[in-house]
């Protein structure tokens, strides 16, 4: 599956049919909560902000690993688990997200970007 970067918006059809092609129920994504964008599609979320680093410039600190499940409701679309949340330099030392800001700033993003 390739990795998609997300601008502007995506339904909740694409993600469902990613979800099928790859983890059956989830998506991965990674969000770059100051450009305020994410990668959809990749296996790991590494890949997703490897991608995000290299193509937009996205720096460590501003990415976010998400999962999202397209067949739940909009409460229930975003886990916060991420092997890429651990960052001890951050103050975040768990793969969960810490911080409510930053919980809200991705929430707003995934909000803004996935339509029905």
């Amino acid at each position: 599956m390739e990795i998609k970067i997300v601008k502007d918006s995506i339904s909740k059809k694409e993600l469902r049919e990613i979800a099928k092609q790859q983890f059956g129920d989830l998506v991965k994504a990674v969000v770059d909560i100051d450009q305020e964008i994410m990668a959809v599609g990749g296996e790991m979320h590494a890949d997703e902000e490897v991608i995000l680093m290299e193509q937009e410039g996205s720096k460590r600190e501003y990415t976010w690993g998400i999962n999202l499940y397209p067949e739940k409701s909009r409460e229930e679309l975003i886990e916060f688990d991420s092997m890429i949340n651990i960052k001890p330099s951050y103050n975040n030392y768990s793969r969960d997200v810490g911080d409510l800001k930053i919980r809200e700033k991705i929430n707003m993003i995934v909000t803004k970007f996935v339509v029905e």
